[in-house]
């Protein structure tokens, strides 16, 4: 199977080097040339929480030729219409475009290039670019994994290979409920890696912080009430069922959540959000693609998030 990861930067980085290094072969492409020539003279070197350098093969997208079985989609939403729509070009017959995105990605990508040829990954771990060819791994190994669903017309066949190429990386959850898991996902991303933007810190300085903890929890109250309002049921999180942990409807229930919230966040504490990346590095940040979408929906819906809003 050819297959690459386009948008390969902290994540896509971290994830093509787990691949290679176990005997797979797929490109990443990134935009950033200096990152790219970095990854090809040293290779990607992955800090943090493992130490590892693995020998990558890096190109940028105007040296993207033939055609792909797979293509991980590792980019911001912002310009998702434009980026599919040229992938689109590049794919087999019967290749599929596997969104590893924030947010609610699939049913645009599904416009664009078919249900057939859109799968949706939920990324449980993050990572951080530390300078050009070096990214820091910040969740601890063994809370790697991934969350991977499909859209109607995908094959099994297209499946399988998509979930063992991941595979060479870490545990691949085959994900009934795509949806719920996207919604689970926006949650953590809405509540975490909002207020993690607002305070300038990492998810730690989200869970840990009195101040930051008030706020959290009725973001992950609204998030799930919305999502209840769309007809959502949301998928566990690494086993663990988080409207049950998190939501309340009295002062005790969330107080308990409250407390949860740092074992919940422990092996994650050191994420940093990508949107406080982006404004620290002077690029539009896509929040209108995590708690926009919560929003949006509150307003349809008529269940107002105001602490998302806020976040």
């Amino acid at each position: 199977m050819r297959s690459a990861i386009y948008g390969a930067g902290s994540l896509g980085t971290v994830l093509g080097a787990y691949i290679t290094k176990n005997g797979g072969e797929i490109d990443l492409i990134n935009r950033n040339r200096s990152h790219v020539e970095a990854l090809n003279t040293t290779g990607a070197h992955i800090t943090g929480t493992v130490d590892m350098t693995v020998p990558v093969k890096a190109i940028t997208p105007d040296q993207m030729n033939g055609k792909y079985d797979a293509i991980l989609l590792l980019t911001k939403q912002l310009q998702n219409v434009e980026v599919v729509t040229m992938l689109r070009d590049y794919l087999a017959e019967d290749g599929v475009i596997v969104t590893l995105q924030n947010g609610l990605p699939e049913p645009g990508i599904a416009e664009i290039v078919g249900t057939h040829r859109t799968m949706g990954c939920v990324v449980e771990w993050g990572a951080t670019l530390e300078s050009p060819g070096v990214v820091r791994l910040t969740s601890a190994p063994d809370s790697l994994s991934f969350h991977m669903g499909r859209m109607e017309g995908i094959s099994d066949a297209q499946y399988n290979a998509v979930k063992a190429l991941l595979e060479k990386m870490c545990p691949v959850h085959e994900e009934p409920n795509l949806l719920g898991a996207r919604w689970s996902k926006l949650l953590i991303n809405a509540t975490f890696s909002g207020l993690g933007t607002v305070v300038g810190g990492t998810f730690g300085d989200v869970s840990e912080n009195k101040d930051a903890q008030k706020v959290a929890i009725r973001c992950m109250k609204e998030c799930i009430d919305v999502g209840h309002a769309a007809g959502v049921t949301f998928a566990p999180v690494q086993g663990k069922d988080i409207t049950k942990l998190f939501y309340y409807k009295g002062a005790i229930k969330r107080a308990i959540g409250i407390l949860l919230l740092p074992i919940a966040m422990k092996k994650h504490r050191a994420i940093e959000p990508s949107m406080l990346q982006d404004i620290r590095n002077g690029k539009p940040c896509e929040v209108d693609a995590i708690n926009g979408v919560v929003c949006a929906y509150g307003r349809k819906l008529g269940v107002p998030p105001p602490s998302t809003i806020r976040s």
